[in-house]
């Protein structure tokens, strides 16, 4: 299970004295455990994903910020904490394989035009989920809708 590795790799990085590592990895398990304590049950590995995936969106938007506002030391403070969490991330699914998905959501729904966007991507991303970044996958919606 991801949460036992979570808290098996936090013991190792005690243990290696890996500040950085330990303070990340504390953070995710707190989050996971205010997930947890959120839904009222066990997280599955999917739903531990899911906690991961926003930490590493929310790291995504503090280097933006601490970028605009000239602060180097913080962006690459963000971006150690963003490579360790997505050490724990299932491999991210290539391009093409993603466009088949859209392309087979899209046939599915029927959808014809940008205004079926919401509808495609909510399928899109249930299917997909952990695999893409939204960003991505709405890019490729965007496009291939346009092309109605």
């Amino acid at each position: 299970m991801l949460q036992e590795q979570l808290k098996t790799d936090l013991i190792i990085a005690m243990k290696a004295k890996d500040p950085e590592r330990v303070s990340t990895l504390r953070f995710l398990l707190s989050a996971i455990n205010n997930k947890q304590i959120e839904l009222q049950r066990d997280l599955t590995d999917e739903d531990v994903v899911g906690v991961i995936g926003h930490q590493i969106k929310e790291r995504k938007e503090s280097i933006e910020a601490f970028t605009a506002g000239n602060r180097q030391d913080l962006v690459d403070k963000e971006k150690h904490e963003m490579e360790i969490l997505s050490g724990y991330m299932p491999e991210q699914m290539p391009e093409r394989e993603l466009e088949q998905v859209v392309n087979q959501v899209i046939k599915e729904t029927g959808a014809s035009s940008p205004a079926d966007f919401g509808k495609v991507m909510g399928m899109v991303m249930a299917r997909v989920k952990g695999k893409a970044d939204g960003n991505k996958v709405g890019g490729i919606v965007k496009k291939q809708l346009k092309s109605f």
